[in-house]
């Protein structure tokens, strides 16, 4: 017995990736067909993004110099607690868009430029 998604269902989770390396695979408009593990590397890494908080983030990594911020000062720009902050810093750090360094009592995050590259070389239908 199959049962239909219904409105305000769940949708399935990704499994968890512990591979934070970025992704190396060919462009998606190459002949070949991607392969299963680099398609759930993308689809994690694509999953990760899949939130709007998380896309301001990323961007407001992109405008520092150093491409590097405290969640102290990301926080207030988004509007959420530090917490919160934290929770989305923490799922693009586990899988590799992100690398974090504790400095005394507050955490920064730096932006992975590669990883961030690989994604955008892997979605360019005008790559290569």
């Amino acid at each position: 017995m199959s049962r239909k998604c219904q409105y305000g269902d769940m949708p399935k989770a990704l499994p968890l990736l512990e591979d934070t390396s970025p992704i190396c695979c060919d462009p998606l408009t190459d002949l070949q067909v991607i392969s299963a593990d680099d398609a759930m590397g993308l689809a994690q890494r694509l999953k990760a993004l899949g939130d709007p908080t998380r896309i301001r983030l990323v961007s407001m990594l992109l405008t520092q110099p150093s491409q590097e911020a405290c969640t102290c000062e990301l926080a207030p720009l988004v509007g959420l607690s530090e917490p919160t902050v934290s929770h989305h810093l923490k799922q693009l750090l586990d899988v590799g868009l992100v690398t974090k360094a504790r400095r005394g009592l507050n955490v920064y995050y730096r932006l992975e430029p590669q990883s961030v590259k690989a994604l955008a070389r892997v979605l360019d239908i005008d790559c290569c």
